[in-house]
């Protein structure tokens, strides 16, 4: 039974209707500071903690709850008759339900005027105390470090007869385990927030990579299966997702993501937000085994997948689609005609929808457009973590430098910005021929770039498509003309590459001779 509940919370979002609730149900409420004034301020019967104690709060609020009257009726086992006796000897009643949320710790050390004064002060003590003590003994107790709980256990209070009755064994295990989640992520904040400081005694510098990272993230799902059948895997998703990332999907039907499957979505999705940022219509990315394999710009859905499709439309079965704008009835029949693996869209409309609900296995993602970037990027090698800023760069017409003698029309520079905005997100060694709004060929990861550049032509050829006029971007510079004349000899006439070679005028004099345009954007994308 739930006799008597000690509430004491930073984010006070939902704790009045609770803590009213949990009267009305005759549980005995506890509180300290700010959550006890709430509760008496709106006429909910409560006890301040010094006053339950006899101890009073003090040290400016740095020791409320840390008291053997508090613990002992925390962690008192009910089961144990020697702990209750002492309970009854020393006058302590239990304390059936501790609900606590922490000190705002990341929201503080995130603001750039963030001393580190203020940084130790919203170190909580008290909170995660309480916490893990209620966690430990959460056979006897119930804890609640979340708002959204606060419904889940009121349910099944009520059910039982009306009155404050028990909380589920399988309810109060998974609260425990939510606390020590977050306990440890709150911890782990400390310690990277304390060992990323300068070795100035005013510790006023900051750097980007603490000395101790640590990580939190929670599991999604359980795959069939990693990159082979082979393999075991999961899906963790950020438990601090950015603003339109593809971890915030809400899946509408299909099967079970596999490994694969979410390492593709990504590119796929990553590619066609950035695009949208061109400002140009509706955009559609076509990837096959994390290389976008078709990509365009159109009027709307239909018209940008119909030309995504005709780049590589054999690559193209069993891809992954992502689009920037909703999915309509129209594109998605044509859609159906093809074999997808995942179809990815801010939206899908209803006519969508229905017409790929005869496609059960077409796994379908939902996923609001953002703009928001990860702020590290990750990957396991064996021992180590190797970790670095997002490639959130993107090239504007103001960075680009025209090194040749010949000057890039309006059009061309249209094709060119789109082109290097899709060489972004192909592996390296990366040549993506363009042409108005649209990829032509697609060459990747290649150990050779001159490889690259005649895969890119050969991929257009076997599609049909022309090269004659067309654009190209190559994601680094040409080391030697050879990868250049490649291109030139395909059909290019206008070339954007970062520059930086050591033989860059050897480059721009085999551009000038071959009479085609070059512009530098003094920025790489390799990707691996």
């Amino acid at each position: 039974m739930i006799k008597q509940a000690l509430l004491s919370v930073s984010d006070k979002t939902g704790v009045l209707d609770f803590a009213r609730a949990l009267s009305a149900l005759g549980v005995n409420l506890l509180s300290t500071g700010g959550t006890a004034k709430l509760l008496a301020d709106n006429g909910v019967p409560v006890t301040e903690v010094a006053d339950y104690t006899g101890f009073p709060e003090m040290l400016d609020g740095r020791v409320k709850t840390l008291h053997p009257k508090v613990h002992g009726g925390i962690l008192a086992r009910r089961d144990f008759p020697e702990h209750m006796a002492k309970l009854v000897e020393h006058d302590m009643p239990t304390i059936d339900m501790v609900v606590v949320n922490l000190y705002p710790f990341e929201a503080t050390v995130a603001k750039d005027s963030c001393t580190l004064e203020e940084a130790i002060e919203n170190i909580d003590i008290g909170g995660p105390t309480m916490l893990r003590s209620a966690a430990k003994n959460h056979k006897d107790v119930v804890v609640i470090c979340d708002p959204l709980d606060y419904g889940v256990v009121l349910a099944e209070m009520k059910a039982a007869n009306g009155s404050a009755g028990s909380v589920s064994y399988d309810t109060k295990f998974m609260l425990a385990k939510k606390v020590f989640a977050h306990t440890a992520q709150y911890d782990g904040a400390i310690t990277n927030y304390l060992t990323s400081l300068g070795a100035d005694k005013a510790h006023a510098t900051r750097n980007a990579y603490p000395q101790t990272l640590n990580l939190a993230f929670e599991k999604v799902q359980d795959m069939r299966y990693g990159e082979n059948p082979h393999q075991s895997a999961a899906f963790y998703r950020d438990l601090h997702a950015t603003d339109g990332a593809l971890g915030n999907y809400r899946q509408l039907q299909g099967k079970e993501l596999s490994y694969n499957n979410v390492g593709d979505a990504d590119a796929a999705w990553e590619c066609v937000k950035s695009l949208g940022e061109l400002g140009q219509g509706a955009a559609c990315v076509i990837v096959k085994h994390a290389n976008p394999c078709g990509v365009a710009l159109g009027v709307d859905a239909f018209d940008a997948y119909s030309r995504a499709l005709q780049t590589d439309p054999t690559s193209a079965f069993g891809g992954i689609i992502a689009f920037n704008t909703e999915l309509d009835g129209k594109t998605a029949v044509e859609i159906a005609k093809l074999f997808v693996e995942v179809l990815i869209a801010p939206s899908f409309s209803s006519e969508a929808r229905q017409v790929l609900a005869s496609k059960q296995n077409v796994r379908m993602l939902e996923i609001a457009l953002g703009n928001g970037a990860n702020k590290m990027d990750m990957k396991r090698v064996g021992g180590g973590l190797l970790v670095q800023s997002p490639d959130a760069k993107n090239v504007h017409i103001g960075d680009l430098k025209v090194v040749t003698k010949l000057q890039p029309t309006p059009q061309q520079l249209n094709d060119l910005m789109f082109a290097w905005r899709v060489a972004k997100f192909v592996k390296s060694n990366a040549i993506v021929f363009c042409g108005n709004n649209m990829t032509l060929g697609v060459g990747a990861g290649q150990m050779s770039r001159v490889d690259s550049a005649r895969i890119a032509s050969i991929k257009a050829q076997n599609a049909g498509l022309s090269l004659v006029g067309s654009v190209v971007a190559s994601d680094a510079f040409f080391p030697f003309r050879d990868g250049l004349d490649v291109v030139i000899d395909a059909g290019a006439n206008c070339v954007i590459q970062p520059g930086g070679s050591m033989r860059d005028q050897e480059v721009i004099a085999a551009a000038n001779e071959r009479g085609v345009v070059m512009l530098y954007t003094g920025t790489r994308h390799f990707r691996h």
